[in-house]
């Protein structure tokens, strides 16, 4: 899926607790059914199911069905957007971080 094709904003999927629970559960497996990730919780499989909707239209997981079961993968690729973003501000705080020392060296040797 492009990002082109994303549903949901990736920022916003992972914005709520209970779906970086779940794709840290999934980062932790390779494929996990939908009765595994909801013994994680305590919350209905409904419940559950609709945070796997949310990270699926952002493109965060990938489902299958094997007979009647559906599994869960994790697709990690729209992460490198926030790590993208992230990226941006920590280049920012470091800059900004070295000029205060700087200031504060020169502060210090004027006294």
């Amino acid at each position: 899926m492009s990002d082109n094709d994303q549903l949901r904003d990736v920022f916003d999927a992972i914005a709520d607790p209970t779906r970086r629970r779940l794709i840290q559960l999934l980062s932790e497996a390779e494929e996990l059914p939908l009765h595994e990730l909801t013994s994680q919780f305590e919350m209905g499989r409904t419940a559950v199911s609709k945070h796997l909707t949310i990270l699926k239209e952002a493109g965060l997981i990938m489902d299958r069905k094997v007979g009647r079961e559906t599994r869960f993968k994790l697709n990690a690729a729209p992460l490198q957007e926030i790590q993208d973003w992230v990226a941006f501000y920590s280049k920012f705080w470091s800059t900004n971080m070295l000029r205060l020392n700087q200031l504060l060296l020169e502060e210090e040797e004027e006294l």
